[in-house]
């Protein structure tokens, strides 16, 4: 495989959306004991990361999170949430799994705790040293420091890093979070693994649609940029419960239809993007666990051609994207953009095939069928068909 990582997009959990600045060394755990209890890590995910807020934020009344940020060698210091990162660390990977941390290039990160500006070769050798296998490398403040917009300077932070990770004796994926600034799905892959290629993902509807239609949408026009090593990330999968950033303790269960689910996941798998759970794992119920853990749809995510799923048609009532697969097969995801149930065609003429071919529903693991030239079927408001055809010999 030579030296090349993430050769199919990342699978896992992150703390973000669930914990936001709770984050602690105990749901860390609680994740990384979920991840397997529930049977995930059977499915492939693995990388269990911790978020924002893990450090010590300078002025912080708490003294929980306050104090010297760094010590008198200039190392980075955890706050009292994650007493020994190193003990925590090797609980995770004593289970198999791997571990994921984040900092910013800028002096503060997001929620204002210590970033590594000044400092990126000392935190690198720290994250190596202390078990981690995946770094989140968030933009936040380093805007102050940048020095303008063009794109060298958009580039500078990640090349900084990259060249670090590189000189490590352990392998570390390197997640560009930058939220698409100087088109990165361009040339993030000359320094990193995966990079964001929008903003936030947000819960809110627009124009009727779920949040993850818009993101996914804009993150698929990317599809020519991604190949194995280098993906486009349209950030998380939000599904089951969720937290609120303000309130300690507030969870609420995604509002989201199952069919709206199911095309959720459905169109990260098309779109070759880490799958990176950002949910309550101690929550994790049936349905959850059913839409996250589809090997069918899995593999049509960890394909290991690596291809990204292109835009075949886009229009106010469907979206409809094709992915080549290392079989010779193609992976369909036929979206209903509307509020009612339709039936739709799927026109072998707009995917590149024809004759007759085998076609498998690939959320009801079952074939459907033998047809020729099209393949007609009715599709939920909001949801999916997303099936495998193969030519029939």
């Amino acid at each position: 495989m030579g030296n090349q990582l993430a050769l199919t997009p990342p699978m896992g959990w992150n703390s973000w959306y669930i914990h936001y600045h709770r984050v602690s060394d105990q749901v860390r755990r609680q994740a990384a004991d979920q991840m397997i209890a529930s049977g995930m890590a059977d499915y492939g995910y693995q990388y269990v990361n911790i978020d924002d807020c893990w450090m010590r934020k300078e002025g912080a009344d708490d003294p929980e999170i306050g104090g010297p940020i760094r010590d008198t060698d200039g190392r980075l210091l955890p706050n009292q949430r994650f007493p020994e990162m190193k003990v925590m660390t090797n609980y995770i990977h004593a289970k198999g799994l791997k571990a994921g941390t984040y900092i910013s290039p800028g002096p503060q990160t997001c929620q204002g705790f210590a970033g590594s500006f000044g400092y990126e070769a000392l935190d690198a050798v720290t994250f190596a040293e202390g078990g981690f296998d995946f770094l989140k490398y968030d933009w936040c403040s380093y805007g102050q420091k940048a020095g303008g917009k063009e794109l060298m300077h958009l580039k500078k932070p990640y090349q900084v890093m990259w060249a670090e990770l590189q000189g490590l004796k352990r392998d570390v994926v390197h997640n560009l979070c930058q939220y698409g600034m100087g088109e990165v799905w361009k040339w993030g892959a000359e320094v990193g693994h995966c990079w964001r290629t929008t903003g936030d993902l947000g819960l809110e509807k627009a124009d009727s649609l779920p949040g993850f239609y818009r993101i996914g949408m804009k993150n698929a026009e990317h599809w020519a940029y991604a190949h194995p090593g280098a993906w486009n990330d349209p950030d998380y999968i939000l599904i089951g419960w969720v937290g609120d950033a303000h309130q300690l303790g507030e969870e609420k269960a995604i509002n989201l239809t199952p069919e709206e689910q199911y095309a959720y996941m459905s169109m990260w798998c098309l779109m070759a993007a880490p799958l990176i759970y950002s949910g309550d794992m101690v929550e994790l119920d049936a349905f959850t666990l059913n839409v996250l853990c589809n090997h069918e749809v899995i593999e049509v995510d960890q394909d290991p051609l690596g291809k990204q799923a292109r835009i075949v048609k886009k229009t106010d009532a469907e979206f409809l994207l094709v992915k080549d697969l290392e079989d010779g097969s193609k992976a369909v995801g036929l979206f209903n953009l509307t509020n009612n149930a339709r039936k739709f065609k799927l026109l072998w003429s707009e995917i590149g095939i024809t004759g007759k071919q085998r076609v498998r529903d690939l959320w009801r693991q079952r074939d459907v069928g033998i047809f020729n030239e099209l393949y007609e079927t009715e599709v939920s408001p909001h949801g999916v068909l997303l099936v495998r055809i193969w030519p029939k010999l």
